[in-house]
């Protein structure tokens, strides 16, 4: 039985904002104190701090949600994940895409170092926008004119990360829903392109922009493909909240850098050939429920994150029941208010978490813009 997301989100929620606040603190003073001194040492440091915060996701997922993840893959690329540097693409199928790869991050050893190219907005967002600002993502504005720049610094900053790291990229640039798909059939059918049933056009001048700079010091490149089994609903942050489980199939295919073409329309073409395959493998399983040819590989369920989460519930417990204990002098009806207040202030923090993280809130499609998305869906 499903339970209400509201009794969940706003206890999750008190322990996330608090916790998040101070790891965003910490992360703010090694940016100020230790970052000029040794950017080396900050990267390691912020590593382990930003995990603290990025378990109690891992946390929803692994022991509350109990969404199970089905990983395919080889077993040498299986040995081979968290030790590397790798750029990652994938299908974008759900809304908690990023998540399933923050889990699968977590039990490779890099979760703290698994970066991701995303929209400027999302650093913004309260806690998690933040707590990313610090660890090296690379924001994007979706013009190229300002993110070619963007990419190409982004890209040089890693060249000396002192730990193996993930940076993914979504390279169909958006969330996959139907009305998208649409528009990706109806652009493809005009220019004489395969047709995508799964997938959508990838918007390739992003990738080959992270090959083109990355690939002296970015050995592989992880090519995966996510799929929702037809007989649930994809899985979503309120889902999660409510203590739905859900599975989730994941194949990896593990590609060297070096295997890639090594002219601009070569390494864009590459990409294209990828997600027609994606598309016919996405087709294969929708049609027999056969989803890849590559071994399981089971991931577990460590108990990192569930020892992390009590322990900061233990700690803002006990942080609350003192600063109360200071309150004292203060009339009750004071403390009242500032409680309300507080919880307010907490609830609607975390709606705007949620529904930041929506499909049906990314980049929706406008009748009076139809030619102008579907221009963007391939560049």
């Amino acid at each position: 039985m499903a339970i209400p997301a509201a009794l969940v989100v706003v206890p999750v929620g008190v322990l996330f904002i608090l916790s998040g606040l101070i790891v965003n603190l910490i992360q703010a003073v090694l940016l100020v104190l230790l970052r000029p001194l040794s950017k080396s040492l900050y990267r390691r440091t912020n590593k382990v701090i930003v995990e603290l915060l990025w378990l109690e996701l891992i946390w929803l997922i692994d022991w509350w949600a109990s969404i199970k993840i089905d990983l395919y893959t080889d077993a040498a690329t299986f040995q081979l994940m968290g030790k590397e540097h790798a750029l990652v693409i994938c299908n974008h199928r759900s809304d908690i895409d990023w998540l399933v790869g923050w889990v699968l991050a977590q039990r490779s050893s890099c979760l703290g170092s698994a970066l991701a190219i995303i929209k400027r907005s999302a650093k913004f967002l309260p806690i998690i926008g933040w707590s990313m600002w610090f660890s090296d993502y690379v924001f994007l504005e979706r013009s190229w004119a300002k993110d070619k720049e963007t990419l190409k610094f982004g890209f040089k900053q890693l060249e000396d990360f002192p730990m193996p790291f993930w940076l993914a990229l979504f390279v169909e640039g958006t969330r996959f829903t139907q009305a998208k798909l649409l528009l990706a059939q109806d652009y493809a059918t005009s220019k004489g392109l395969p047709i995508p049933r799964n997938v959508l056009i990838p918007r390739t001048k992003g990738f080959v922009s992270a090959v083109y700079h990355m690939r002296s010091f970015v050995p592989v490149i992880y090519d995966c493909t996510v799929a929702i089994p037809k007989n649930q609903p994809p899985p979503t942050m309120l889902r999660m909240f409510r203590g739905q489980p859900s599975v989730v199939n994941l194949q990896i295919r593990r590609h060297l850098m070096q295997e890639l073409p090594e002219t601009i329309d070569g390494i864009a073409q590459w990409c294209k050939d990828i997600f027609v395959t994606k598309d016919a493998m996405l087709e294969k399983y929708f049609t027999t429920d056969a989803f890849s040819d590559l071994e399981y590989q089971d991931i577990g369920r460590p108990k990192k994150s569930l020892i992390v989460v009590i322990s900061w519930s233990c700690l803002l417990l006990l942080g609350i029941i003192k600063l109360f204990q200071w309150f004292s002098f203060l009339a009750s009806w004071e403390v009242i208010a500032f409680s309300v207040t507080f919880l307010v202030i907490v609830t609607i923090v975390m709606q705007i978490l949620i529904h930041s993280s929506e499909s049906k809130r990314s980049t929706p499609p406008k009748v009076f813009q139809v030619d102008s998305i579907k221009e963007k869906l391939l560049c």
